[in-house]
């Protein structure tokens, strides 16, 4: 298995993209540390990873509280010793035209998208330079390569995610802390469940597969990505769209 007794913290692990790569980390024979704003599902989280055999905790976290971040990571170190994976995949979505757009919405994803994957990535920094390895995954969006109507606040985070990901992977490449991002396109997750079914019909139309992608088809990248068999990969932004940007 690829990722036998690592130590990987996912936060947002309570569903979509998340979860899968929770149940996809826990398969890999790895310890999963499920973290997410929504206590109730975290529980429901951390009870279907054990149901596999996987050996999991959970820790309710909100990603923009410095105090909740630094208690759960030293919590993790305590307990374990290392941190060998951190997937920063918290997010959310606030849209609006950029003349609608009210100042809470563009701070709130600001807030999630951006400032709380600094301060994840910051938290565990130390711990992976100290070990001399360390994966640190980053969820940017294809929104954060070519931009998006009424996004003007999630593209910015997502652009942004790109920045921290090429400048922490020259800054602890040298320590043997690989870093890369994700870039997804259209994925079934609860995030898309307001989207009238005539907008999904004209997503899938843009997708060179004709299909939107499940969230198993991304934890799998990630998983890849966390593993050794991409040892070599530092600083990529790694699209997985179906094909849409093409």
């Amino acid at each position: 298995m690829r990722l036998q007794n690592k130590v990987c913290i996912i936060t947002g692990a309570a569903q979509g993209i998340g979860l899968a790569t929770a149940l996809k980390f826990a398969a890999e024979g790895a310890i999963v540390i499920a973290c997410d704003v929504k206590v109730a599902a975290v529980a429901e989280a951390v009870a279907q990873l054990r149901a596999t055999g996987a050996q999991a905790q959970g820790h309710p976290l909100n990603v923009t509280d410095r105090e909740q971040v630094d208690a759960m990571v030293a919590s993790v170190k305590a307990q374990f010793g290392r941190i060998d994976v951190l997937v920063n995949n918290a997010g959310i979505t606030k849209d609006a035209r950029l003349q609608k757009m009210t100042l809470e919405q563009f701070d709130a994803v600001i807030d999630v998208n951006l400032r709380g994957v600094f301060h994840c990535a910051q938290a565990v920094a130390d711990t992976m330079v100290a070990q001399g390895a360390g994966v640190i995954l980053n969820a940017s969006s294809v929104v954060g390569i070519y931009g998006n109507f009424g996004q003007t606040n999630y593209a910015a985070s997502k652009f942004g995610v790109i920045g921290f990901t090429k400048t922490w992977a020259r800054e602890l490449g040298p320590k043997g802390v690989r870093v890369n991002a994700v870039a997804p396109g259209f994925v079934e997750t609860p995030i898309l469940s307001t989207i009238p079914d005539k907008v999904l019909d004209h997503m899938r139309e843009q997708v060179p597969l004709r299909r939107l992608g499940k969230p198993e088809e991304i934890a799998n990248v990630y998983a890849f990505l966390a593993s050794d068999e991409a040892s070599y990969v530092n600083g990529a932004v790694l699209e997985v769209s179906g094909g849409m940007t093409v």
